[in-house]
C-alpha cells in the first residue's frame, strides 16, 4: 500500500500540475514561447550560466562538510565528483534522498568508507536542506510578514510566529553545537542527550556555522539563476522572489516529481501572481533555466559517472 501511494501521489500531482499549466498555456502558442526564449539577452544567459557553475561549486561543499562530520578525509576532487554527480542526477530523477544516497554508497563505498560513515554523510547532507529552509524561510516570514501572509493566505498573526520558529530552529541548532563544544572542552563529551543506550551528539560549532552559511549561499545562488533570466519588469525584489522560489522548491521536493516538472512552474506562477500577458516570457525563461540548471549538469554528471566507472574497472583489471 505504501509503495502504491508513493507512485500514485507524485503521478497525481504531476497530472494536476500539467493540467493547470495547460489551462495557463491555452492561449499561448509554442512559437511565442520560442521567440521569448530567443529574446533573452546574451548577457543574462551568460550570467545565469556563471551562477549555475557557482551554485554547483557551493553544492560540493555539502559533501566536504559531510565528510568532516563523519571524520573521514577524502580529496576535494573526490568529494566534488560525488556531489556533482549526485545532485545532477537527483535534481532530474526526483526522490532526491534515495537517488543521492545510491550515488554516495556507490562512490564512497568504493573509496573505503563504511556504511555507517556513508549514512552520516547522507544524514548531514539531508539536514542541510532543512537548515537552509529554516534560515531563509524564517527570515522571510519575520522580515516580510505582509507579503508572506498574502502569498500563503495565512493570518499575519500566524506568519510572524512561524518566522520566529524558523529562526529559532537555527538558533537552537547553533546553540546545541556551541553547548557540545563547551562540554567537549571540559572533557564531558559531545553527547548531550541520553535515552537508554541511545545518545544524541552535537557537531562542532564551526561545522554547524559553516552548514548555515553554505545552505544560505546555495539558496541565494540557485534562485538567482532563474531571477536573471526572467523579464525584470514583472519581478518583485530579489528577496521576495527568493521566497516564492523557496516555496516552489519545497513543493517540488515534497512531490518527488522528476525535476519538479509542472509542479515548480505552477507554484511559482501562482506565488509571483504572474500576469497572463507575460506568460510566454515566463516559459521562455523557464526553458533556459531548465537547460542551464538541469540538463547541462545532467550531461556533465553522466560524463563524470561514466569516467569514474571506467577508471574503477581499469584498476580492477590491472590489479587482477
Amino acid at each position: 500500500m505504501k509503495n502504491f501511494a508513493r507512485i500514485v501521489f507524485p503521478l497525481g500531482l504531476l497530472l494536476l500540475s500539467l493540467w493547470s499549466l495547460g489551462q495557463t498555456l491555452a492561449e499561448t502558442s509554442p512559437i511565442e514561447i520560442w521567440q521569448s526564449l530567443r529574446s533573452i539577452p546574451t548577457g543574462a544567459l551568460l550570467l545565469s550560466l556563471g551562477l549555475t557553475v557557482l551554485n554547483y561549486a557551493v553544492l560540493t561543499l555539502y559533501d566536504v562538510l559531510s565528510l568532516r562530520y563523519a571524520r573521514r578525509h577524502l580529496s576535494y576532487g573526490k568529494a566534488a565528483t560525488v556531489a556533482i554527480v549526485g545532485y545532477a542526477l537527483s535534481n532530474n530523477i526526483g526522490f532526491s534522498v534515495l537517488s543521492g544516497a545510491a550515488i554516495r554508497y556507490r562512490f564512497y563505498g568504493r573509496w573505503g568508507l563504511s556504511n555507517g560513515d556513508i549514512a552520516r554523510v547522507i544524514l548531514f547532507s539531508s539536514l542541510c536542506f532543512w537548515v537552509g529552509l529554516g534560515a531563509v524561510g524564517g527570515s522571510l516570514f519575520a522580515l516580510a510578514p505582509d507579503w508572506v501572509s498574502e502569498l500563503l493566505r495565512l493570518p499575519i498573526a500566524i506568519v510572524r510566529p512561524l518566522g520566529g520558529l524558523g529562526l529559532g530552529v537555527i538558533v537552537a541548532h547553533l546553540s546545541w553545537a556551541a553547548l557540545g563544544e563547551a562540554r567537549a572542552r571540559w572533557g564531558a563529551g559531545r553527547k548531550l542527550f541520553h535515552l537508554g543506550h541511545w545518545a544524541l551528539p552535537s557537531m562542532p560549532f564551526d561545522l554547524a556555522l559553516s552548514q548555515v552559511w553554505v545552505t544560505l549561499a546555495d539558496w541565494a545562488t540557485v534562485a538567482a539563476i532563474l531571477y536573471v533570466l526572467l523579464p525584470q519588469t514583472f519581478l518583485p525584489s530579489y528577496a521576495l522572489f527568493l521566497g516564492a522560489y523557496l516555496l516552489a522548491k519545497v513543493a517540488t521536493v515534497m512531490s518527488n516529481v522528476p525535476g519538479g516538472l509542472g509542479v515548480f512552474e505552477t507554484v511559482l506562477l501562482l506565488a509571483l501572481a504572474w500576469p497572463e500577458t507575460a506568460v510566454p516570457e515566463f516559459f521562455g525563461a523557464m526553458l533556459a533555466y531548465r537547460a542551464l540548471y538541469y540538463l547541462l549538469p545532467l550531461v556533465v554528471g553522466i560524463i563524470l559517472f561514466c569516467w569514474t566507472e571506467f577508471k574503477a574497472s581499469r584498476s580492477v583489471v590491472s590489479s587482477g
